[in-house]
């Protein structure tokens, strides 16, 4: 079972003797049979164990550092990620599906931040690790991206892969693409041009309030925002584009009565964390009449936060959500709840990434750093929404997106189709559209320099 292990602790070197090992076993065998006049059937038997005993000493682990905020503001966001990866890191090898290779997620803490996300990385690489993930603030994820980029420039035989599952700002592969990098999430500018062509078509949309948390990827939803509904609906006023400080603020009341003054009958945020769910808490206190389009209002904590009162009037883009159908992770949502009664399964992201790394591991049976890299570029993969590539010119997963609305479960008089309860508040959600990954997919300004194959 895969487990949060100690930091420190260097990854033991490959046993290269192992098959000289099992030779000589075998040998001993052989001799001892001989003398011992043990039939053929009983021979054949002890030689099959001896070298299953041997496959299995064989089996390399594969270590993925988790590095997330597992304190702080949005430490419940990083500890349900981590409990996710670790569950399915543990089906994974479970199936075999990796081939020869074990994963093992190793939780590492950045409280948030790029500064301790660079602490924590070196870290990570002096421990032998070559392959790490991260997701929560497009801040850090930058500048994990460019570190990752600096130590394989300057060590190749210390080469790191970063596997981004949820840092969403479009420069990470557009300006500052980099080929040790690859994204498991829509983008920014990849779920707002699948918000506002589903925002096109909805005449009640008249005034609409921008707010978002103040860094790069609040900023680039605002600016995405007002360009993409400038383009499809001129019409819509934005009469308020907010900025606030990034896991600070304790109380959105202000924010609340300007979005509420301003007349404003939606809201767009991408917002995450606590920041999401106590803004939407706090509009509905002031009896705004308001429609909330997020990217994550099903995000570990939100639904307790957000309860009834977003029935109706609150929804989300993602890559999948509950009550998606058909719904192909069912069970595994069932057994992750079981293990885990705090938190739900709430990330695909989590599921194609390690799926796709096993997937490469097994078809290079290597776990070097560059080939499972040049192997990731291109992959196409059946997840359980449908098809999705990983886009070889920029590293970006194309893959499909659900618009949806939080409602009652069918159990108390929602959609039939609400079966599964979110953090046991009688909510789910319910699909309005499916954006299909060529409408979604944006153009890349990306010029990636790849290493040379080995």
């Amino acid at each position: 079972m895969s487990t949060v292990v100690d930091e420190t602790k260097a990854v033991r070197p490959r046993d290269r003797l192992a098959p000289a090992r099992a030779f000589k076993e075998t040998t001993i065998a052989t001799s001892i049979a001989r003398r011992s006049r043990v039939r053929l059937p009983a021979l054949a038997s002890l030689v099959a164990a001896l070298f299953a005993s041997t496959a299995f000493a064989q089996q390399e682990v594969v270590k993925i550092a988790y590095i997330d905020p597992l304190s702080g503001p949005f430490a419940n966001v990083g500890d349900g990620g981590l409990k996710q990866f670790q569950f399915v890191a543990d089906q994974i090898n479970a199936t075999k599906a990796a081939g020869r290779f074990k994963l093992e997620v190793v939780g590492y803490d950045n409280k948030g931040t790029p500064q301790e996300t660079l602490t924590v990385l070196k870290s990570v690489i002096d421990s032998g690790i070559h392959y790490v993930t991260q997701g929560n603030g497009s801040g850090a994820g930058l500048a994990l991206q460019d570190a990752v980029q600096k130590n394989n420039d300057r060590d190749p035989t210390k080469a790191v892969v970063y596997f981004n599952y949820a840092a969403v700002d479009p420069d990470a592969t557009n300006s500052k693409c980099s080929f040790w990098h690859f994204r498991f999430d829509a983008n920014s500018e990849m779920k707002l041009e699948g918000l506002t062509d589903f925002i096109k078509n909805k005449p009640e949309v008249k005034k609409v309030y921008l707010i978002n948390q103040n860094y790069s990827h609040g900023q680039q939803v605002s600016r995405a925002a007002k360009e993409y509904l400038k383009r499809k609906r001129p019409d819509i006023e934005v009469v308020g584009d907010d900025l606030h400080p990034l896991g600070q603020v304790k109380d959105f009341a202000p924010y609340a009565a300007k979005i509420k003054a301003s007349g404003a009958d939606t809201v767009i945020t991408g917002n995450w964390g606590n920041d999401m769910s106590l803004l939407i808490k706090s509009v509905k206190d002031t009896g705004a009449k308001v429609t909330f389009y997020t990217f994550y209002a099903g995000g570990l904590g939100s639904p307790t936060a957000i309860g009834e009162s977003g029935v109706g009037t609150v929804k989300q883009i993602t890559q999948w959500h509950t009550s998606v159908i058909p719904n192909k992770l069912a069970k595994d949502m069932v057994d992750f709840h079981k293990k885990n009664p705090q938190y739900d399964y709430y990330y695909l992201q989590v599921h194609n990434e390690l799926h796709m790394l096993a997937e490469a591991l097994k078809k290079t049976n290597s776990d070097d750093p560059l080939k499972v890299a040049y192997a990731l570029e291109g992959m196409k993969w059946e997840s359980p929404t449908g098809e999705v590539e990983m886009r070889a010119s920029d590293h970006q997963l194309l893959a499909p997106l659900y618009i949806s609305t939080i409602q009652k479960t069918a159990a108390k008089g929602g959609p039939k189709e609400v079966v599964y309860d979110l953090e046991n508040q009688g909510i789910g959600f319910v699909t309005d559209a499916r954006v299909e990954s060529y409408v979604s997919a944006q153009p890349t300004t990306c010029q990636m320099k790849r290493p040379a194959r080995t």
